[in-house]
C-alpha cells in the first residue's frame, strides 16, 4: 500500500468506467480520463462505484480496470476500489485482486437484492473485515441497496481498526452529521459526501470532502471549491458553488435513473476524453440529449 489513508481529505472522483463495447474497456480513453482528473489536482480515485456502473460489469472487466488504473496512477494518489457484491466470496476475491494490483483501500456498501437487517449487516461486516487485506471504507447508498448503515451500526463497527472511513450518498444531512460525530471515537476516520451539490453543507457539518461525480468532468472546479471551503474563503466558495450548481442541470437531461451516469459519460465524450458507451441495459444519450448536455457544459468545461 503506497498511501496512508488516515484522515484522507479532499475530492475523490468516483470514476466512470470508459467502455467501447459490452465487455471491453476504452483503453486510450481510460488513460486520458485518469490523467485529466489527476491533472485537476484530485486527492484520490474511487473506482467501481455507482458512477462506475460496477454491478453491470463482468468480474473479468472489473479486474482489468483495477489493474489498469493502479498502473496508470502509479502511487500518485490513493486508489479506492469498490467491492460491493451480493456474494461475500466475490467481494473478498476482488479485494485480494485489488491488493495485488496496488490499490490502497476497498469500499463496501450493503449487499443488495436481499435486504439485510442491521444485526445481519453488522455480523457481515465483522466477518468480512477480517478477510480483507486492505483498509475498508463503508459506503452508505440506501437508494440503490435498499439498506442503510444505521448510525448505531456504524458506531458498533468503529471498533474495527481496519475500517478507515465512511462515504455517505444518502442525501440526508442529519444522518451525515451523526456519522461525522463518530469521529469522537475514531479521530482517524474520514467522512465524505456523495451528492456533489451538498459538498458545501457537508463540509460545514464536519465532513472531509466529497466523492463528487462531476469531478470526472471538471476536477479542478471541485478541487478549488474544496480548498475554498477548507480555508473559509467564502467569496471564492460562493463563486465556485454557482458553477457547480449550473453543472447539476446535466443530470436532469434524460428521463431514466441512469441519466446521471449517461450525462457524465456524454460530457466526457463531448470533451474528447473517452467513449460514452454504457453497460447494458443502458444506452448512451442520443443527439438531442447530447446537444442539451453540450449547451450546459460549454461555460463550465472546454468542449
Amino acid at each position: 500500500m503506497s498511501h496512508s489513508l488516515k484522515n484522507l481529505r479532499g475530492i475523490v472522483p468516483p470514476l466512470i468506467t470508459p467502455l467501447i463495447d459490452r465487455d471491453q474497456l476504452d483503453i486510450p480513453g481510460m488513460k486520458r480520463l485518469v490523467e485529466h482528473v489527476l491533472g485537476g489536482g484530485v486527492h484520490g480515485l474511487f473506482i467501481l462505484g455507482t458512477t462506475g456502473e460496477a454491478p453491470s460489469l463482468s468480474y473479468h472487466l472489473r479486474r482489468q480496470w483495477i489493474d489498469n488504473v493502479c498502473e496508470l496512477v502509479s502511487g500518485r494518489v490513493p486508489v479506492l476500489v469498490g467491492i460491493t457484491d451480493t456474494s461475500f466470496v466475490e467481494s473478498v476475491a476482488l479485494a485480494k485482486h485489488a491488493t495485488k494490483a496496488g490499490a490502497d483501500a476497498v469500499v463496501l456498501s450493503t449487499p443488495y437484492y436481499f435486504p439485510a437487517g442491521q444485526t445481519e449487516l453488522a455480523a457481515y461486516i465483522d466477518h468480512i473485515v477480517d478477510e480483507l487485506p486492505l483498509p475498508l471504507v463503508l459506503y452508505n447508498m440506501p437508494s440503490l441497496t435498499k439498506v442503510w448503515f444505521d448510525v448505531e451500526t456504524v458506531e458498533k463497527l468503529s471498533c474495527h481498526k481496519n475500517i478507515v472511513g465512511v462515504k455517505d450518498s444518502s442525501g440526508d444531512l442529519e444522518y451525515f452529521k451523526s456519522i461525522t460525530e463518530l469521529k469522537r471515537l475514531r479521530p482517524d476516520w474520514f467522512v465524505m459526501i456523495g451528492p456533489e451539490a451538498m459538498l458545501g453543507k457537508a463540509m460545514r457539518a464536519g465532513g472531509d470532502g466529497g466523492v463528487s461525480g462531476g469531478a470526472n468532468l471538471a476536477p479542478r472546479l471541485f478541487v478549488d471549491y474544496y480548498h475554498a471551503l477548507a480555508s473559509d474563503d467564502s467569496g471564492q466558495a460562493e463563486l465556485l458553488s454557482t458553477r457547480i450548481e449550473r453543472l447539476q442541470a446535466i443530470y436532469d437531461v434524460g428521463k431514466y435513473a441512469s441519466r446521471h451516469i449517461k450525462a457524465t459519460k456524454c460530457g466526457l465524450s463531448l470533451m474528447g476524453i473517452c467513449d460514452d458507451f454504457m453497460a447494458e441495459p443502458f444506452n448512451r444519450f442520443l443527439p438531442p440529449e447530447r446537444e442539451r448536455v453540450a449547451d450546459i457544459l460549454k461555460d463550465i468545461v472546454p468542449l
